[in-house]
């Protein structure tokens, strides 16, 4: 098992408060740190403001040394394909190549709102999600000295040199998500290297697997050239006292944490519920870590939980 830590930095972070998160999921031998790429709190009055996540992932990749880096997940519809292809690939030279990239339609239309982006229906953003797809991966494989061209039906490239490259050969590694069962999993199939689906039971978990699998082997892909993933809320604890106390922390109640994430409770109780999700076939898991200050929860979950699962 492998697990990542996931930060969401628009409930009120500055980019020091992400940094430290980082640096001590480093330091306690986490493979990655991963941040969302929102622009408004969904709850309270995220104070001091949203980050942008490719320029805070550019100045932790300066400060930090082995930890991947990445989004859980960029949106499709707040950046251009061709400028978030160069945002990535100078991020992924910045780190020295341990940037990943994920990438999904949007779907929260309040900051779009909020922040003058347009929100187009359903079916466009996911039209756009796939051609962002294909304009990324043409670029970023196009060899140097070569151009890439692209005629969509949202997105149009002629003549473009599609630099610059990132240091990952042939990109980074690219993570789709999501439960929609036709369309997640034919794009999974065609542009990922990692399948996440965050929240859900273990039943939704494991009939979305399922697709994504199958739509894997309709590519003729080898079924062992996906990595699936889950993301949980984190909210574990020494003793009851302790759990309950980081549930009201981030404004949770304790019992409906418990019912929703396998990974609340003891140690011991966070072993156990996680077997069946590693039984559906979970190889890595994303601690959605809501309360930034308090770094000794992922060193408890390091030594207790990662410790018998890794």
């Amino acid at each position: 098992m492998d697990f990542r830590v996931f930060v969401e930095p628009q409930q009120g972070a500055t980019y020091a408060d992400q940094l430290a998160v980082a640096r001590a999921a480093e330091s306690l031998g986490y493979s990655a740190f991963f941040r969302s790429d929102h622009y408004l709190a969904m709850s309270g009055d995220g104070l001091p403001g949203p980050t942008d996540s490719w320029v805070t992932l550019g100045g932790i990749a300066r400060e930090t040394s082995t930890i991947r880096l990445g989004t859980m997940v960029t949106s499709a519809t707040f950046r251009h394909p061709g400028v978030l292809a160069i945002s990535v690939a100078q991020v992924d030279e910045m780190s020295g190549g341990r940037v990943e990239l994920g990438l999904g339609a949007g779907w929260f239309e309040a900051e779009h709102e909020a922040y003058a982006i347009p929100f187009p229906p359903l079916g466009e953003r996911f039209d756009r999600l796939g051609e962002q797809l294909e304009i990324l991966t043409g670029m970023w494989n196009t060899p140097a000295g070569q151009t890439y061209d692209f005629a969509g039906t949202h997105y149009t490239v002629k003549d473009s040199p599609a630099l610059p490259k990132p240091t990952q050969s042939p990109h980074p590694p690219i993570v789709i998500g999501g439960g929609g069962p036709k369309r997640t999993p034919a794009l999974t199939a065609k542009y990922a290297t990692e399948f996440n689906i965050p929240f859900v039971a273990l039943d939704v978990l494991t009939k979305q697997f399922e697709r994504v699998a199958a739509a894997v082997a309709d590519a003729g892909r080898a079924a062992d050239s996906l990595t699936y993933s889950a993301a949980f809320v984190l909210c574990a604890g020494r003793d009851d006292a302790e759990v309950a106390r980081r549930a009201a922390t981030i404004g949770r109640e304790v019992d409906e944490l418990r019912e929703n994430s396998p990974l609340a409770g003891t140690a011991a109780q966070i072993v156990d519920r996680l077997a069946p999700f590693i039984e559906a076939g979970v190889q890595r898991v994303y601690l959605q870590t809501l309360d930034m200050s308090d770094l000794d929860h992922l060193d408890y979950f390091a030594s207790e939980v990662v410790r018998q699962l890794a």
